[in-house]
């Protein structure tokens, strides 16, 4: 008894001493770069310009998701559409053609190279670029954009390096110019309400969020992107489409505005499916493809909460943006059930009275969920939900978010969502990388906002 006694002692002390000699925590962060804001420069929270009555807008980038943007600008009023920006004519021809459908008088068209854009941002009579080119064109156009003095919205993910995101914060500061990033899933009805539902203290504080994009893109690849995502895909590891998942969660737990994304850890599968896609297609032996069938991302935060992001493109499986949060008076879950878990003394009494024994342990019934939701459903939606049905853009949350940059730039108000977002919601596709090129070792995320993370008391949206 006594040997087991010594020997169970001498393991202890051991491992105590390992443990003393592993570095703290934060020392194995592989640091990340926060360039010094130039000279004069501030930050661009809550950024207001000048009311535009009429908001003159240019559309670059006509292939998969521009026309469709172009189209559900001319049910909003107080729109001008002033060009029509694309490689190929026949794609501004076509975006036209239904301009002048609808009623509207012919845009100016631009095509020909991959360099015609650069007369778009030029034009003088114009207040809005919309860009929803391929992603490696992004900056270049926004950034020049603001710098020919236009506001600025960008197709996700809208950057794709630390250097890229950083040139887009810059600019904005320097210029005072909008620069919006388009994510339309904040605008999903069920991400809309269940956030009221959480400014109103349902959920209690949120402590985890989930989000992930799993779509099989396989019936795209040789059609409307020309491979050129499948060819980023295939030249680069992690996340690569995060924003969609980890949009409404950041706005969920105010991210930059009262807490903030400390660090990320990444891992991966072998990459299996893609690469077996390219051989049966093309017949093609691909050696050497970098991004992996599924990554998941873990984050911590500033204020100890922990959100969960995965990326999935090859696999079969049914579709799922994920949208996940666990507070501490309940819970909302999008895929693949929809619901919320709550107890009932959390709930309205006139809309739990018919029901006994509800509490956290299960889904609420479906008519519980439904009274809630109409209950919580958010301020900006009630006036706008039926023609945004009627309109369409995935289930109508594309009109939302194209009704909404509108209306604040028409009223002179902040936009619901800033460049801040734009780096912090795009910065995983370069940091995943780092951490699954380095063992999936943590690493740092960059506070953008150089120091202004807490300076906003909560997410809002002007009204």
């Amino acid at each position: 008894m006594r040997k087991v006694t010594f020997l169970l002692i001498a393991c202890l002390f051991f491992a105590g001493n390992i443990c003393a000699k592993q570095p703290k925590g934060q020392d194995r962060v592989i640091k990340t770069q926060v360039p010094a804001r130039p000279k004069g420069q501030t930050d661009v929270l809550q950024l207001k310009a000048d009311p535009l009555p009429t908001v003159r807008i240019a559309f670059i980038g006509l292939g998969m998701r521009g026309p469709g943007a172009v189209e559900r600008m001319t049910h909003i009023d107080g729109v001008e559409i002033v060009a029509l920006c694309d490689v190929e004519q026949k794609n501004t021809e076509k975006v036209n053609n239904m301009l002048e459908k609808r009623g509207f008088p012919k845009a100016l068209e631009f095509y020909g190279d991959t360099s015609v854009w650069r007369k778009v941002t030029a034009l003088p009579n114009v207040d809005l670029i919309y860009v929803a080119t391929n992603w490696q064109s992004h900056v270049t156009i926004g950034v020049q954009a603001m710098k020919d003095g236009k506001h600025v919205v960008i197709e996700v993910p809208a950057a794709m390096s630390l250097d890229e995101i950083w040139a887009l914060i810059n600019t904005s500061e320097q210029t005072r110019k909008h620069c919006m990033q388009l994510e339309n899933c904040v605008y999903d009805f069920f991400e809309l309400t269940t956030l009221n539902m959480v400014q109103q203290g349902l959920l209690g504080e949120i402590i985890h969020g989930e989000g992930a994009y799993i779509h099989g893109l396989q019936p795209f690849w040789n059609s409307y992107w020309k491979d050129w995502r499948m060819e980023f895909n295939k030249e680069h590891r992690g996340d690569v489409y995060p924003t969609h998942g980890l949009g409404p969660v950041c706005q969920a737990m105010n991210i930059h505005r009262g807490d903030k994304l400390n660090y990320l850890v990444s891992v991966d599968t072998r990459a299996i499916g893609n690469p077996a896609f390219i051989k049966e297609k093309r017949g093609e032996d691909v050696k050497e493809f970098r991004n992996g069938d599924h990554t998941c991302t873990l984050i911590s935060t500033e204020k100890g909460k922990s959100i969960l992001i995965e990326h999935n493109v090859t696999s079969p499986r049914p579709y799922s943006r994920m949208y996940q949060l666990t507070g501490t008076k309940g819970f909302a879950n999008k895929y693949p059930t929809q619901g919320y878990a709550l107890d009932k003394e959390e709930i309205d009494p006139d809309i739990a009275a018919d029901h006994e024994n509800l509490n956290a342990h299960s889904f609420l019934p479906a008519d519980v969920r439904k009274a809630l939701m109409e209950k919580y459903k958010h301020p900006i939606v009630k006036d706008i939900e039926e023609k945004a049905k009627t309109v369409g853009g995935h289930g109508g949350m594309d009109f939302i978010m194209d009704y909404r940059l509108i209306y604040c730039l028409q009223k002179g108000l902040p936009l619901d969502m800033d460049v801040y977002d734009l780096a912090e919601w795009s910065c995983l596709v370069p940091l995943t990388e780092i951490s699954l090129d380095n063992s999936s070792a943590p690493v740092e995320i960059p506070d953008f906002t150089r120091g202004g993370w807490n300076k906003l008391n909560g997410l809002t949206f002007a009204e």
